[in-house]
């Protein structure tokens, strides 16, 4: 971006008779100063809080919060509450926005979103297909999964130990503050350009802190720690945020998504299927209502296992070798660091944490992972042309296939097993991972690259699938035809326990033959079962309420309906929906 500066205005050369456009008068002025533009150019990249955004510019907070004030006089930014902190982001659909976007030739608006990169020369699908066009997404993602988010959350890590220190006195409060500025300073272009260098990438953190602190202060930057020290604790830091500041409310947002069409639907009769054949009946709520149980659990557990991701500052093998020198209590030390980033450490470490946290959080992920497939399975085989009782809501222009325009096929489901029969087996990696030999071998640092992958997909799958549901066509009229076809059947199990219950001696096998003689007929079997006379004696005892179950199968649904209201309830209740 080649920039002419007057004064404390910026102006692109190209461009200069903008500022005097009709549209735009002198106020903009105010908008174009290097720090104004810097701030603009930061919220670029990433939504941020307004202390991020002045540790990141090295600029004051004041500062920072009269800009703000200026651009949401202007419409530039927009503010969301995440926990107790504001959040600041652009506001993509701000014309002044765009034009000033343009004039800066940073080209993007809120219909076409396109990082640095060209992502279609990117190689990973998650990136060009199903995250890097999606602003929304790649806003959730990028702060928790990016290689930015890493550094960034590797440099917290060193401010945490370097605050900590100051504490106990090792170093002054004032090397203390000026490594932590200089830790929220630090990104990956300049982290991964050093390694260039050392190759070493936490050497290449380590060196970029130094690089911009005094040398009174460098000798306590990484004092004390291993690598591992970093990176474990960075790791587990990011993915508890990642868990509970996007997945958890997403995951929550989709359960309560699944409690509406369930409740909504906990009366329309539809015929459970076993074994793909006809089975006894159920209701359409009934059959939503397994998925939010199912889920419900899947989104406690992930909440308890990211809540229990451990980090550690126990040195090159774990046995506090270094800090040791000089607390008498190392892992009291261990623990104030974690606790400044909020986490608690390993029971034990080698050169890293006991794997098996990591191990239960992805196994939970998983375990949600394939509810999610279970559930975009069923819809898909209801959305069969010759069941058709649901469909996804198909955009006017969307085509289903490239040679069949009358196509409307499960995209969006088929799209989510997809993705679990891509990201499943990689658990198995994991599981791998609990191997290490001795206190530590380096086969874990390539694979556990690829976590956030995991991760990324299960949080697509989870936003893809709540779109879905929450704009899925019920047809109550197919599944009423569904359940006629076979309703002459259904019958066959309350008659056979009721005959049982009677006295009958073989009911099974009177009511399997009388089935037979139904089929050959090609009759209800209501029908068969009253020219039975050697059946009268034991349907003369039934109750009117069962009589009724054997005349009008639809009301032998036990008790669906009541047990969706329950289920729905209880974790409306659990979840706090």
């Amino acid at each position: 971006m080649f920039l002419q500066w007057v004064g404390c205005i910026v102006f692109p050369v190209a461009n200069k008779k903008f500022i005097n456009n009709e549209q735009y008068p002198v106020f903009m002025i105010e908008l174009f100063t290097k720090k104004n533009i810097e701030i603009l150019e930061l919220l670029e990249k990433e939504s941020l809080h307004m202390r991020d955004i002045a540790g990141r510019l090295d600029i004051s907070p004041a500062k920072v919060h009269s800009t703000l004030k200026l651009f949401k006089k202007n419409n530039l930014i927009k503010e969301t509450k995440e926990k107790n902190k504001v959040i600041i982001s652009l506001n993509r659909e701000s014309s002044l926005l765009k034009d000033i976007q343009n004039l800066l030739n940073v080209d993007r608006n809120a219909s076409s979103f396109e990082p640095k990169i060209n992502i279609f020369d990117t190689i990973s699908p998650l990136d060009f297909r199903y995250y890097g066009r999606s602003e929304k997404i790649f806003q959730k993602l990028q702060p928790y999964l990016s290689e930015n988010a890493m550094i960034r959350h590797m440099a917290k890590v060193e401010s945490a130990l370097v605050m900590t220190l100051a504490k106990k006195g090792i170093c002054s409060g004032k090397i203390g503050e000026e490594i932590e500025k200089a830790c929220s300073r630090v990104n990956a272009e300049e982290v991964y350009a050093e390694e260039d260098r050392v190759k070493h990438n936490v050497r290449a953190l380590v060196n970029c802190i130094r690089g911009k602190v005094s040398d009174s202060a460098k000798p306590y930057v990484h004092f004390t720690a291993t690598s591992h020290d970093i990176i474990a604790t960075a790791d587990a830091y990011r993915f508890k945020e990642f868990t509970n500041n996007a997945l958890l409310p997403l995951l929550i947002e989709f359960e309560r998504t699944l409690i509406e069409l369930a409740l909504k639907n906990k009366e329309v009769i539809q015929v459970g299927r076993t074994h793909g054949q006809h089975a006894v009946p159920i209701t359409f709520g009934f059959a939503i209502a397994q998925y939010v149980s199912r889920l419900g659990r899947a989104i406690m557990r992930i909440k308890r296992t990211g809540n229990d991701l451990r980090g550690k500052i126990a040195g090159a093998v774990g046995s506090y070798n270094a800090s040791s020198l000089f607390f008498d209590n190392p892992e009291k030390f261990e623990s104030e660091v974690l606790a400044e980033i909020g986490l608690k450490a390993s029971p034990i470490s080698t050169q890293i944490p006991e794997h098996e946290f990591m191990v239960s959080y992805i196994n939970a992920i998983m375990e949600g992972f394939g509810i999610l497939a279970n559930l975009a399975d069923d819809m898909r085989h209801l959305q069969r042309s010759e069941i058709g009782e649901v469909a996804e809501v198909f955009g006017a222009k969307q085509v289903g296939s490239s040679t069949m325009p009358q196509k409307r096929n499960p995209i969006n489901f088929e799209n989510v097993k997809g993705l679990w029969k891509e990201f499943m087996p990689r658990m198995t990696t994991l599981y791998m991972d609990q191997i290490s030999e001795h206190q530590r071998d380096l086969t874990n640092s390539a694979t556990s690259r690829f976590v956030t992958e995991i991760l990324a997909a299960f949080y697509l799958s989870v936003s893809r699938l709540d779109n879905t549901m929450k704009n899925l066509v019920v047809d109550k009229e197919n599944i009423t035809r569904n359940f006629e076809m076979g309703k002459g059947m259904i019958v066959a199990e309350p008659l056979y326990i009721l005959l049982a219950a009677n006295g009958h001696p073989d009911a099974h096998e009177a009511v399997r033959v009388l089935t037979l003689e139904a089929q050959r007929q090609g009759k209800p079997l209501q029908e068969i079962i009253k020219k039975e006379s050697s059946l009268k004696p034991y349907l003369k005892k039934f109750s009117k309420k069962q009589s009724e179950i054997i005349s009008n199968p639809e009301k032998y649904i036990g008790i669906a309906d009541r047990k969706t209201e329950s289920i729905c309830k209880f974790w409306k209740k659990e979840l706090r929906i």
